[in-house]
């Protein structure tokens, strides 16, 4: 299973997701490093991880805000072999490749994250991962509804190669991952690799993550928590 660490930005600095509840995120506190600055926490969750893959959740840009565009040109910048998955609240390709364009030749680095919870259309679904964009849709739900009001959820045959599998409520909750939902989403893809996000809490967890389909996980909470052991530990 392979997994990708994730930051969650929020004015400049991590924080520790729990829930979805972004109104209620504090600054990260974890075992791996001191202090909740991005670069920081990155390099450490990257190297604990051996990923040369680090998702980031601008939440600033999700909630309205502007992008924080310093904090993952830093990111960049710091780790020039990394691959940042950034999920900005992206309405559409344009706004993803605006984004890219600021981040200068960096930019190149950056696979842009379409939410269902941000994408503006059906249309800009289909555009957003037109052969000249190699991106990755997420599809939200939280609390068993369904983040979508462009209806991506309904239409896999717009979905991209890449879906990540998002149950917001399962996130920093200790409640273990969402494998109903990732399996009904395997049925309406079987080509795709899919990327489940949230409730991850061991090793046991993530080994029947991917015997239900899953080809990756998005982590966070159980890294900071050390409850899974770094790579070069791992049979």
């Amino acid at each position: 299973m392979l997994l990708i660490p994730v930051i969650d930005l929020m004015r400049g600095q991590v924080v520790r997701a729990v829930r979805g509840d972004r109104k209620a995120y504090r600054p990260i506190v974890s075992q791996l490093c001191a202090g909740s600055d991005p670069v920081d926490v990155g390099r450490a969750l990257c190297s604990h991880c051996a990923s040369g893959r680090l998702y980031v959740a601008d939440l600033d840009a999700l909630t309205g805000g502007a992008v924080q565009v310093d904090a993952v040109h830093a990111l960049l910048q710091t780790l020039p072999t990394l691959e940042l998955w950034l999920d900005a609240g992206f309405a559409d390709a344009a706004a993803a490749s605006a984004l890219r364009a600021r981040l200068g030749p960096a930019g190149e680095r950056v696979v842009s994250v379409f939410a269902s919870e941000s994408l503006r259309s059906l249309a800009a679904l289909r555009d957003a991962f037109a052969p000249a964009h190699a991106g990755v849709l997420s599809l939200d739900r939280r609390d068993g509804r369904r983040l979508d009001p462009a209806g991506c959820w309904d239409h896999s045959e717009l979905w991209p190669g890449r879906v990540i599998v998002m149950t917001l409520e399962r996130v920093g909750a200790d409640a273990g991952p969402d494998l109903d939902t990732l399996r009904e989403v395997r049925a309406r893809a079987p080509a795709a690799q899919l990327v489940g996000a949230g409730g991850i809490r061991d090793a046991g967890d993530l080994a029947r993550a991917q015997a239900a389909g899953a080809y990756a996980w998005l982590v966070a909470s159980a890294l900071h928590d050390g409850r899974l052991p770094a790579a070069s530990t791992r049979s």
